[in-house]
């Protein structure tokens, strides 16, 4: 090595390296050249805890709806129309539509009343609104006569986007979105995870109509879904 500080190549093609002193000049001098086998540093990676945080809102939503439509009014109106019809591809996409189009309205009105709202009132509100939730979810629900009729000359899918549509009005799921929204302000997230939440739920049902029905423990079901709900009614309480 000369006294200036070069370096003579004595490998060959293989280029030798040396870090130049850095400073906010030359911010980069740190970085060894790009090329083939090297690892260029710039691009921002994201840790375990941001991705957990990020993907909260749609895997709680998620299972708690799915918890939720267990035994609930539409998932009964999905085993009926099932029964009824015997198609089930139009059947799931109507349900998929109506649940997206009624879910997006109920997570755009949780996320309006999250900003609307004072965050001591909207804390408050939400917390109630959860451990009712988990007192509401206990009761069992049942499946209106007016509920069930359906018009065939709309056809399957129109006739299972307008009733489930109207079923899931003012529905558990339904208001439990408002408040996941208005508790995560996620609205892509939560409204996805809800949306999922619900087509685990009737996918199946719609699949094998009432064969299974009867075997599932909705009980116990809606006793770990309560206890979800009452949890995360703590968790804001106490945040």
């Amino acid at each position: 090595m000369s006294s200036t500080g070069a370096y003579v190549n004595r490998l060959g093609r293989f280029r030798l390296w040396r870090a130049q002193p850095s400073g906010l000049a030359r911010p980069m001098t740190m970085l060894p050249p790009s090329g083939p086998g090297r690892m260029v540093i710039g691009s921002r990676i994201h840790g375990p805890a941001e991705i957990h945080n990020k993907m909260s809102p749609f895997l709680v939503s998620t299972g708690v709806v799915a918890l939720a439509e267990i035994g609930d009014k539409t998932q009964l109106l999905s085993l009926v129309l099932a029964a009824r019809f015997k198609k089930p591809v139009p059947i799931i996409l109507g349900i998929l539509v109506a649940t997206l189009v009624n879910h997006g309205f109920a997570g755009a009105v949780g996320e309006w009343l999250a900003t609307a709202i004072s965050p001591v009132i909207m804390k408050w509100a939400v917390v109630a609104s959860f451990l009712g939730m988990a007192i509401w979810i206990l009761i069992p629900d049942k499946l209106d006569d007016d509920e069930t009729t359906t018009r065939r000359k709309f056809g399957v899918f129109v006739t299972t986007v307008f009733t489930f549509f109207i079923a899931e009005m003012g529905d558990k799921t339904q208001i439990a979105t408002v408040m996941l929204a208005a508790r995560y302000q996620d609205f892509f997230g939560v409204v996805a995870g809800t949306t999922l939440g619900m087509m685990l739920a009737n996918v199946p049902a719609v699949l094998v109509g009432h064969k299974f029905a009867g075997r599932l423990p909705t009980k116990a079901v809606h006793a770990v879904a309560a206890v979800i709900f009452a949890v995360l009614g703590i968790i804001t309480l106490l945040q």
